[in-house]
């Protein structure tokens, strides 16, 4: 679109502000880690970021979050499907409920949760009677990530499913497939590209999600401390530099991962372009 069609006047300003407002609040955070980290030497740098706790720390937090977002990926498209194509009582507060997790403080969601999921809660003595410790474990983060990304995938494959053409699935019926292979061939390809969406955003929260975890999570060295909660452990022992040596490594490999979705997703579109 060239300058004569757009909608707000003053391009320039208004690119100046865009710039400036993230360079405020995304450029200049991102630049502090790299300023308290670049007083350490490079050995010191290797010697805080594969310390065993920390690598721990990465894995436990990186398993889960990809773990959950698989589960949200599943999940959250079933209930985007049952809001768009079903009318039962109660829609409209289910709907409004999917955003529940970006309404309540995470520490709040992280209480109940703990209070819902430990062995004599409602829900964990059902889990702990089947043998799945479901608080104080990797699972019991995983649920907590589950909780926090939902809204991700939901919220991003409903709109898209909504606006799909109801006559290519007419279409396909009337050439004789089933409903399994008409979501197959028809449905599913239109909603790879926002399922990967929902997915890297519902990725991207569990990996630095840090109130809902902690408690739930039981904070066990070497077994449930998640790589934010070393984070902050390094702060409130006045350790600066640690802490941003492991943000770093965190944020570059937070970085890898959504490049690569992005890419992918980015090959997709231009495919169907094509």
């Amino acid at each position: 679109m060239g300058r004569t069609g757009q909608v707000i006047p003053g391009g320039h300003l208004t690119m100046g502000i865009v710039f400036f407002y993230l360079s405020l609040l995304v450029l200049l955070p991102l630049s502090a880690f790299v300023l308290y980290a670049s007083d350490m030497s490079g050995q010191d740098f290797i010697r805080q970021v594969t310390d065993y706790r920390m690598v721990h720390g990465y894995l436990l937090s990186f398993g889960c979050a990809l773990a959950a977002a698989l589960i949200n990926a599943v999940f959250g498209l079933l209930l985007a499907w049952g809001l768009v194509r079903y009318d039962f009582p109660g829609k409209r507060l289910m709907d409004g409920l999917i955003d529940l997790p970006f309404a309540l403080p995470t520490a709040v969601a992280g209480i109940a949760l703990t209070t819902l999921y430990v062995e004599t809660g409602w829900l964990g003595r059902f889990f702990y009677q089947l043998g799945i410790p479901t608080a104080f474990s990797a699972v019991g983060i995983t649920i907590a990530l589950v909780f926090v990304g939902i809204p991700f995938v939901a919220r991003s494959v409903q709109p898209v499913l909504k606006d799909l053409d109801g006559s290519l699935e007419e279409a396909a019926a009337l050439l004789g497939a089933g409903k399994f292979l008409t979501f197959r061939k028809v449905i599913l390809p239109e909603l790879i590209t926002p399922l990967i969406s929902g997915f890297a955003l519902a990725f991207a929260r569990g990996i630095g999600e840090y109130g809902s975890v902690v408690f739930i999570a039981g904070n066990v060295p070497f077994e449930t401390e998640i790589a934010p909660l070393l984070i902050m452990t390094k702060l409130e022992q006045f350790d600066y530099q640690a802490a941003a040596a492991v943000a770093i490594v965190m944020l570059a490999m937070s970085m890898l991962v959504l490049l690569v979705l992005n890419g992918y997703q980015r090959y997709r579109l231009q495919r169907q372009g094509a």
